[in-house]
Parts: structure tokens; C-alpha cells; sequence
């Protein structure tokens, strides 16, 4: 049980995640990506009213159990396999982000910046409902998130996913270097 409450090295943890894609495509003919799903169930929930949302969502339902089983398995992680330690952050990180006045390093997210009570400040709304906004509309625009592409699209040779994929590591870049220093600072 020790072994799975310990993070795991990027070289046993990324073979693993990369073996899913195979797996998929193997055992039934899948392509591997979350952003979809949400449309799934807004296609089984909502009226047919919406042509982007009328089509056949129960060819996809597995999809639905994916998801569902990764919202479990962190639920799981979070409450019953989660150790008393701090989050490892490197060292000039904690040094870089205390500059720019986030101090909170208690959980796995900075809590001065995401936490509920943060939500209804100027800073909490750009971070978690502007940010969430536009992670969803580039990943509806980009045709995928960044799963499906940086994973299943590269693995399976395609080039609208290597370009996607090169421009969401082009906006983290970006982001973090040139926008995220102004925004932590309202």
C-alpha cells in the first residue's frame, strides 16, 4: 500500500499513461481524451434541441465511464491514499512564487489563490472562471484537450496535434513567464 501513496518517477508513471493509448485503440478501436465527454453528457442531458449536441452520445458512453472512474480514482488519491507530507515544490519555485505573494503552499494548489473563499475576489475570478473559460473554449476551438492531443494524437502520428500541442506548450510558456507575475500581483 506504501507504493501507491509515494508519487511515482516520471519514467514508470509516463510509460504507464503512454500504455492507455495502445490499450484503447487494441482492446476496442478508442481514442484517448476527457474534453469530450463533457459533451457527452450535455448531449444526454439536454433537450435535442442543439444540432452540436444531436448526435448518437451512446456510441461514446465509454467515455463517460473514463471519466468517471478518473474523477473517482482522484477522489480516492485525495481522501484515503493522501500522506500528512507538504507537496514537494523545487525550492526556487516556493522562493519565485513567495516574491509574487502567494505564501499558502499547504495543498496541492497555492490556497491564497485557489480556494473558495478566493473565488469572489478579483484575482480568484480571473484565475478559476475566466482561466476555466478559456481552457474549455481553446480546448473545444483546438478540437481536443491537451490529453488528447499531446497523448493520443502524437502517439497516432497526427500533425494538427503536434501543432496544437506546440502551441498549448507555447501558451504555458507564455503564461507563466509574461502574464502569470501581473496577474498573481491583483
Amino acid at each position: 500500500m506504501e507504493i501507491i501513496k509515494q508519487p511515482w518517477p516520471w519514467y514508470i508513471a509516463g510509460p504507464l499513461i503512454g500504455l492507455v493509448i495502445p490499450a484503447l485503440l487494441i482492446l476496442g478501436n478508442r481514442a484517448f481524451g476527457i474534453s469530450s465527454a463533457l459533451r457527452h453528457i450535455c448531449a444526454a442531458c439536454l433537450p435535442g434541441t442543439i444540432p452540436f449536441f444531436n448526435y448518437d452520445w451512446k456510441k461514446e458512453s465509454w467515455n463517460l465511464f473514463f471519466t468517471a472512474g478518473i474523477v473517482i480514482g482522484g477522489f480516492i488519491a485525495s481522501y484515503w491514499l493522501a500522506t500528512s507530507e507538504a507537496v514537494s515544490i523545487n525550492p526556487h519555485t516556493i522562493t519565485s512564487l513567495k516574491r509574487q505573494g502567494v505564501k499558502d503552499f499547504s495543498s496541492l494548489l497555492p490556497g491564497d489563490v485557489f480556494s473558495f473563499s478566493q473565488l469572489f475576489t478579483l484575482r480568484g475570478a480571473v484565475f478559476m472562471v475566466l482561466g476555466g473559460f478559456l481552457v474549455g473554449f481553446g480546448s473545444r476551438y483546438a478540437g481536443g484537450c491537451t490529453s488528447g492531443h499531446a497523448i493520443m494524437g502524437i502517439s497516432s502520428l497526427q500533425w494538427p496535434s503536434l501543432v496544437a500541442t506546440c502551441c498549448f506548450m507555447i501558451g504555458g510558456f507564455t503564461m507563466t513567464w509574461l502574464i502569470l507575475p501581473y496577474l498573481l500581483q491583483l
